[in-house]
């Protein structure tokens, strides 16, 4: 800082050493606004963080499924293009659903850098236990490969995912399921398909209550016992891809879609509907967050105006020895800043102190004591400091172009 700054400077920390209990309040409303915005910030961010990991881990980061996006014309409809079609006395083919040629999909899919896929057949069964019964979606995985793609070990509550190769017949199916049937751990439970077939399967695995990612009706069996379940041998109906870099999925699952023809949906155009009001909640969110900093910079406003008034013979004294509009300005702005800067560090210590407290708050959710998450990365305490700065020099500004262009003749007369 050149000498003609630091003299700057220097008259105005006078100035506000001058008005104590003003700069204090100025601070002090400062520190609060910038604390709140952390706190506030902290637990918006780190919920929304915790929100999208969820949509990411809840479910491969694709799902190729044997639907078609755009089902290709009919023969005549290519032959004839645009021309008035009737066609008489054909017989509908009935085709086995699937994937076709998935062993080359599956080729294809782990030759993606860093992808895994994970196939799987999903189907329909109905569970029956002492007179009971439940509708039951199954997905047919391979326990091995499914544990690389998926987060399904973590949401057991009992059992491993592997117990599905040791056990014949093995399921796992969610707690509260297993309560409305009256089963527990080793019970046998027997399974009717839609085909027919019926058998009896042992639970080795129950989900925690509440994963509702996992549908509230779903149960996880051996690939190979659900293509024999639901009569389906050697065939799958979807293949669950993970990558190394989930927000790559999308590039990804179009160049499978375009190659392959079948359905290839991305994590994020699942969670669109999600994602989109996340956006809109940001910007509520900081709209408010901004409000409180621009109110706490109302108060840099009072002491700087003030300073300016009761500063006006003094004002007009160096005016007329030689001290420009500019250092004018420089020397109120200087004010506004040192309250800003002292606002910050201290707003940083109560933002701290404050999500110190809401981490260690316990809540008890699904029979499990969890704590908010938050966001105490350092971009949150750039963005709150760079907005008070911001905010705490234009306050200062204000009041002090207008010192600027106080005419000392005037004031040195007495005139108004």
């Amino acid at each position: 800082m050149s000498g003609q700054l630091r003299q700057l400077a220097g008259i105005a920390v006078r100035h506000l050493a001058g008005r104590r209990r003003q700069t204090l309040v100025a601070v002090s409303g400062v520190a609060v606004g910038v604390g709140f915005f952390l706190a506030v910030s902290a637990m918006m961010i780190g919920s929304q963080n915790d929100f999208i990991k969820t949509l990411i881990d809840a479910a491969p980061h694709i799902i190729i499924s044997d639907e078609l996006r755009s089902p290709p014309p009919q023969p005549g409809m290519r032959a004839y293009p645009g021309a008035a079609i009737d066609l008489r006395h054909y017989k509908v083919r009935n085709e086995v659903r699937g994937l076709k040629g998935w062993p080359e999909l599956l080729r294809a899919v782990n030759a993606q850098p860093g992808a895994i896929g994970s196939p799987s057949l999903t189907g329909a069964i109905t569970l029956r236990s002492g007179g009971r019964e439940e509708a039951l979606t199954i997905i047919g995985v391979d326990p091995a490969v499914e544990e690389k793609v998926s987060t399904i070990a973590d949401k057991l509550r009992t059992g491993r995912l592997r117990d599905l190769e040791s056990t014949q017949g093995g399921i796992i199916i969610g707690e509260e399921m297993a309560q409305r049937l009256g089963l527990g751990m080793g019970d046998v439970v027997g399974a009717t398909s839609a085909s027919g077939k019926s058998r009896s399967l042992r639970i080795v695995g129950l989900f925690k209550r509440g994963q509702s990612q996992l549908g509230p009706s779903a149960g996880y069996v051996l690939l190979r016992e659900a293509q024999s379940l639901l009569g389906r041998p050697f065939i799958i109906n979807r293949i669950g891809v993970h990558l190394d870099d989930p927000y790559a999925a999308q590039p990804v699952a179009r160049v499978l879609e375009a190659h392959f023809s079948y359905k290839a949906e991305s994590w994020q155009e699942r969670s669109a509907d999600f994602l989109s009001l996340l956006v809109t909640r940001n910007v509520i969110m900081y709209s408010v967050v901004s409000a409180i900093l621009l109110v706490a910079s109302f108060g840099i406003y009072t002491v700087v105006s003030n300073s300016v008034a009761d500063k006006r013979r003094d004002i007009a004294i160096m005016r007329s020895i030689g001290f420009s509009e500019r250092d004018l300005q420089l020397i109120f702005v200087f004010e506004g800043l040192a309250l800003a800067v002292i606002g910050i560090m201290v707003g940083w210590l109560l933002g701290y102190g404050l999500m110190a407290i809401l981490g260690s708050l316990h809540f008890p959710i699904a029979g499990e004591n969890q704590r908010l998450p938050l966001d105490r990365s350092a971009r949150q305490y750039a963005i709150a400091a760079a907005a008070s700065l911001f905010s705490g020099v234009i306050a200062a500004w204000l009041p002090a172009r207008k010192a600027a262009r106080v005419d000392p003749v005037d004031i040195l007369r007495g005139a108004v």
